[in-house]
């Protein structure tokens, strides 16, 4: 396939070809060659299926996010790229309006006029195909209305079953729902102070790497310290991974056993059996497994990868029955799975895992944004929220086990990649990332995600940008715990959500129903009187009490 690529009116280069991939039928993600000219981006795939191109693309008014054309056959024709994403956009509009039910509400008229004008954005464009020039113009107004309105129709949604929620739970039925990662190295008090007062529970990070440095060998006094405290502090705790294979979690001396199965699991066994039954009595929710679809540094099978995730499973419910184990997903979108064909896309695993009688409690999501690598790129918030629905359907409650952004685009030479991956090469969204974008971007996000009767609870990966934190900027601190403008908008949005005070509260005003980028959202705390309830949720999906 070939893409005609515009920019200024002019034939330009593929704005970032390092962030595409194709994806086929079902959404999962294939390789495919990319060869770029001025004005021209050649796509040579495999599959004998058509195709959807995916890669990150600079949108006027709106940000540089990631986004996908339609699955589209092979032509000698090349294709308009900015017509086909806007294509798929509208496709995605479409059917989440009616998924949503939004037509039948009186005051999303705003919403439903504005896919009325990006659908005539896009009849426009195709009645100038004559004239590529004038037809990507029209496109590209068309993309950024319908990026608007797809934003604006999320957070509309958002705030109708965020409603429903906050009036359906009572204020005295305060369940743990806001958490937060720690590092294990920083045992200051203010930063232990920060944790215990803004924060629900706390997550604890497990590394078999530092438990266990060299072969029985163990060294338990960073975990035993935090344990300690947050026991001390009734702080409810989770913990995990038990098993990954990113090698930030793996021993150096397993690898020895890379080529033997068997080795592998029966160590993996033992590991668990000796990290659950050490802190059964203090930690009750687990992380069993995150990221072994996407981290496959043992060339693991299909069939192997599925069954070290029943055992870890198992050996976990045996060790402490009364515990909760979620299945972690790193990279939901599965960007990986282009690049390594050992990987398993995240819904197919997540399929295979339920459809194999595995004995777990609940399925984590992992969502970085804004470095220049697979899984970290920028996406637009009905994007998120469309994902989320999709991981809906395995029936589990979900929860969001990491979630971050930067606030600021210079060079951070302490975080986990050393600089190695700038932020502006991650896209942005609405402008460069600075502190008050990231949080309003985190009260968005918050709202979009537990407006979801199926998402249990949310955590910010970092409380500081301490050295080794994730992603660059990503702490909702300083390096000197100083807070940033996002550790406030997370205190305020969990007081007002606990409190049960109404969706006004939680601060969802940046964006205009009526077309502005910039005004304010109308936010309505329940249906009108003129439009029907929102609709009840799949009765196979787990929904508060």
């Amino acid at each position: 396939m070939k893409f005609q690529v515009y920019k200024n009116g002019q034939p330009a280069s593929v704005p970032d070809v390092n962030s595409a991939y194709v994806v086929g039928q079902d959404g999962v993600p294939a390789r495919a060659q990319f060869e770029e000219q001025r004005g021209e981006l050649t796509v040579r795939v495999r599959a004998e299926s058509a195709v959807a191109l995916c890669l990150l693309y600079d949108v006027p008014e709106f940000g540089q996010v990631m986004l996908q054309t339609t699955r589209l056959p092979e032509r000698d024709k090349p294709y308009l790229l900015s017509l086909e994403l806007l294509r798929q956009q509208l496709f995605l509009l479409n059917g989440k309006f009616e998924d949503w039910g939004l037509i039948d509400y009186a005051e999303a008229a705003p919403l439903t006029n504005g896919l009325a004008d990006v659908t005539a954005s896009f009849i426009q464009a195709l009645s100038a195909l004559d004239d590529p020039k004038a037809a990507h113009e029209s496109a590209l107004r068309g993309l950024s209305a319908a990026l608007h309105v797809a934003e604006r129709a999320a957070l509309y949604h958002a705030s109708l079953f965020l409603g429903r929620r906050l009036m359906t739970s009572g204020p005295h039925r305060r369940e743990p729902t806001f958490g937060c990662s720690v590092d294990l190295l920083s045992i200051g008090e203010e930063y232990r102070t920060r944790l215990a007062e803004s924060f629900d529970y706390v997550l604890l990070p497990v590394s078999w790497k530092q438990i266990e440095p060299k072969e029985k060998e163990l060294n338990w006094s960073r975990l035993d310290n935090w344990v300690e405290w947050a026991v001390r502090k009734r702080l409810p705790i989770w913990a995990g991974p038990l098993v990954s294979f990113n090698p930030q979690f793996i021993p150096d001396w397993l690898f020895l056993w890379e080529h033997d199965f068997d080795a592998i699991r029966d160590l993996i066994y033992e590991h668990i059996s000796r990290v659950v039954g050490r802190y059964r009595n203090y930690i009750h929710t687990w992380t069993v497994t995150s990221g072994i679809a996407a981290d496959n540094c043992f060339n693991l099978t299909f069939d192997q990868l599925i069954e070290m995730t029943r055992m870890a499973c198992t050996r976990t419910k045996q060790e402490d029955p009364k515990a909760k184990s979620l299945i972690d997903v790193t990279m939901p979108w599965g960007e990986y799975h282009a690049r390594n064909l050992r990987t398993i896309p995240p819904l197919l695993y997540a399929d295979m895992v339920v459809q194999s009688g595995t004995n777990f409690d609940g399925i984590g999501l992992q969502f970085y944004f804004g470095l220049g690598d697979d899984g970290l790129f920028v996406r637009d918030l009905m994007s998120i929220s469309a994902l989320l629905d999709k991981f809906a359907n395995f029936a589990k409650p979900l929860h969001v086990t990491a979630v971050q952004v930067p606030s600021d685009t210079t060079v951070d030479p302490w975080d986990a990649w050393g600089g190695a991956k700038s932020v502006r090469d991650g896209g942005n969204w609405r402008r460069d990332w600075d502190e008050q974008l990231q949080a309003d971007w985190l009260r968005l996000f918050y709202s979009t995600a537990l407006s979801k009767p199926y998402v249990r609870t949310v955590a910010w990966r970092d409380l500081a940008d301490y050295e080794g934190h994730f992603l660059s900027h990503g702490g909702l601190c300083h390096s000197d715990l100083s807070p940033k403008p996002a550790f406030a908008a997370c205190r305020e949005f969990r007081k007002a959500y606990h409190q049960r005070q109404g969706v006004v509260s939680l601060g969802l005003t940046p964006l205009d129903l009526g077309g502005s980028a910039s005004g304010g959202l109308r936010i309505f705390t329940g249906a009108s009187p003129r439009a029907p309830k929102p609709p009840m949720p799949p009765a196979a999906l787990p929904v508060d009490e």
